[in-house]
């Protein structure tokens, strides 16, 4: 580990496991993840005023929101690295787009250069780290390890390409994500980009990853070759105060087309499998978004879902391949910070936590814990069956094409009607582009099975959004096969890449 980054100065962020760990935001995110394994969360997070975001742009509310993690920026660094991050990247100047959708309002946030939510927080996070390194004069170069379950991969290897003094190496399941979604890693242009089917599911990739941060010795022939390691997952800070700006953001569109009133409660129903996504929400929530109930919707792979409902984690089940693959995962990494706040900030009584879950597969909170859990969350779980039939009513009712991983959310969203009868206004996040996963949706939709590139054409046919232009420049591309590795690989990847 750097020896600029492994100072603990004092700042805004400690450690799940250590909270006697002070450090900054940028030592954070160059990081990545702390000494011992633990996860950096901010110590203090003070309220916004609601008021002084109602009439900002996308833009301005970003640089507002992120002063509120950013603890050692200048007001001008936060706002050049939102500029490059969000100026001609996306196809829609305030980065989202909002629509009705029946009762609900629909948060769009596939958008961006690759078509899937995670480009929100991934093209602003090559801007931290190059700003990060700058204020460290850090000179070596910065190894980005990733592990994907399908969308983080595209968005981390599109927002780092080519950006000089890093590589990224980008892990996914060997046939385990979208035959679009595979494609779109395979085919990045860019010079510092390597990517690897792993022989497994995400879960042994996200594995990998953190075993090669926690492994001390392997840090240091990476230094001894002026390498460092850092992740472009949630694990890192980083990504995650970035999806904090559009839970503000839908809230002030929604009172400025008077839908709601300023002070309004509104839900949000979050389609997750990491959590990191639902808990920007619980963190929008924390700054004094009024947020009545975060509703987290699961694919079959509902880990989540149980843990939310008996306070018991346990990975120990069967993995299921499903049509929301980005969802398909059974250890969710971003769980760990909320149970820093579930444990009153007791950073031992984490550890304990994480330790049962590495020795046994499982852990389970205590009754006031789980108390706190499900006063913040409500879980509901949506298998293929009724995914398909969700996103088939759907186009029915509406004429709109929503894509697997909305359609969970969706149809959870229904059974969180049907169980409270809470009417209150409610956004449903949607995560991804139905083009992304145009065989399974036209399936769905049609009762048939096309080609991918049927597929698509078909979507066209019948919607009326348009290919996004990074899946329609894949039609026409041939087909690209995988270097796939084996889970005791990544080390040697590594090494190869500092000959």
């Amino acid at each position: 580990m750097n020896k600029t980054r492994s100072k603990n100065m004092m700042g805004n962020y400690t450690s799940t496991r250590n909270n006697k760990i002070k450090t900054t935001f940028s030592n954070a995110v160059l990081q990545g993840i702390s000494e011992n394994g633990g996860l950096f969360v901010p110590i203090n997070l003070h309220p916004l005023s609601l008021e002084v975001l109602l009439e900002l742009s996308y833009q301005e509310m970003a640089i507002a929101i992120l002063k509120a993690f950013i603890d050692d920026f200048e007001e001008e660094e936060i706002a050049n690295c939102v500029r490059k991050a969000y100026s001609h990247t996306f196809s829609t100047s305030n980065v989202v787009v909002i629509n009705p959708l029946a009762d609900a309002t629909l948060l769009e946030l596939y958008h961006g250069p690759t078509s899937a939510f995670k480009d929100v927080a991934l093209q602003l996070l090559p801007q931290f780290m190059q700003t990060a390194k700058h204020k460290h004069q850090i000179k070596e170069d910065t190894y980005i390890l990733t592990a994907t379950s399908g969308d983080t991969g595209k968005a981390a290897l599109e927002g780092f390409k080519n950006i000089e003094g890093i590589q990224v190496i980008c892990l996914y399941p060997n046939q385990l994500v979208s035959k679009i979604q595979e494609k779109q890693m395979l085919t990045t242009q860019g010079k510092n980009t390597h990517v690897y089917a792993v022989k497994g599911n995400f879960d042994d990739c996200q594995r990998m990853v953190k075993e090669v941060f926690n492994d001390s010795s392997f840090n240091k022939k990476c230094l001894d070759h002026n390498i460092q390691l850092s992740s472009a997952n949630s694990i890192n800070i980083g990504r995650l105060c970035p999806q904090v700006v559009y839970y503000f953001y839908t809230y002030c569109q929604l009172v400025k087309n008077k839908t709601i009133q300023l002070g309004d409660e509104i839900n949000f129903v979050v389609p997750t499998g990491n959590f990191g996504n639902i808990l920007a929400g619980y963190y929008a929530k924390k700054l004094g978004l009024p947020i009545h109930q975060l509703i987290c919707a699961s694919n079959k792979n509902d880990v989540l879902t149980d843990f939310i409902r008996t306070g018991t984690y346990n990975r120990n089940r069967e993995f299921h391949k499903t049509i929301s693959p980005s969802m398909d995962i059974l250890v969710s990494s971003n769980v760990e910070r909320f149970i820093y706040e579930c444990c009153t900030q007791d950073s031992n009584r984490v550890k304990e936590c994480m330790d049962d879950l590495t020795k046994t597969g499982s852990y389970s909170l205590l009754p006031d814990e789980l108390e706190l859990l499900k006063k913040e969350f409500k879980s509901y779980t949506a298998d293929d069956k009724m995914t398909k039939q969700t996103i088939h009513s759907c186009f029915n009712k509406t004429n709109r094409i929503i894509d697997p991983h909305t359609a969970v959310a969706l149809n959870c969203y229904k059974q969180y009607q049907d169980e409270t009868q809470d009417k209150t206004h409610t956004v449903i996040l949607s995560t991804a582009s139905c083009y992304k996963f145009p065989t399974d949706v036209v399936q769905a939709i049609l009762g048939i099975t096309l080609s991918e590139e049927e597929a698509i054409l078909s979507i066209k046919k019948n919607s009326s959004e348009e290919i996004p232009t990074n899946i329609n420049a894949l039609i026409t591309m041939d087909d690209v096969y995988p270097n796939i590795i084996k889970q005791d690989e990544l080390r040697d990847k590594i090494l190869e890449r500092m000959k």
